[in-house]
């Protein structure tokens, strides 16, 4: 068949469909699936929950894993890992969000901290 003969559809005009998906409509220029205004964006709660589970788990992890050490090892290696992690989720998106979110995260590290420092004080 040649070229003049094929009969193009003019997205000005008609919607150009793909089996049953339309791929564009005479009143946009982009397909129907695309949501421009639907991209990802971080939200803080999942940075701030993230940063509490992983605490959660790594200073249970620390504290069943020194039982039998000294008191201080285990609130200095609890102490390091908290910092790192409150340092981890301000860099991957944290550092962006409301001051709400940074002083909550403190709040909530801090006592997971202090849990575990009361719970290895007959051992300093």
């Amino acid at each position: 068949m040649p070229e003049d003969e094929r009969k193009y559809p003019d997205p000005r005009e008609e919607d150009i469909m793909a089996g049953d998906r339309r791929i564009s409509r005479p009143d946009s220029a982009l397909p129907d699936w695309y949501i421009s205004d639907a991209s990802y964006r971080p939200i803080p709660i999942a940075w701030f929950a993230a940063a509490v589970l992983i605490q959660s788990v790594a200073v249970y992890a620390i504290f069943m894993a020194l039982m039998s050490k000294s008191g201080w090892l285990t609130i200095a290696l609890t102490a390091l890992v908290s910092a790192a992690i409150y340092l981890r989720s301000m860099a991957r998106g944290l550092k962006d969000a409301g001051s709400g979110w940074k002083i909550a995260l403190v709040i909530i590290i801090s006592v997971q901290f202090l849990f575990v420092a009361s719970g290895v004080s007959d051992r300093l």
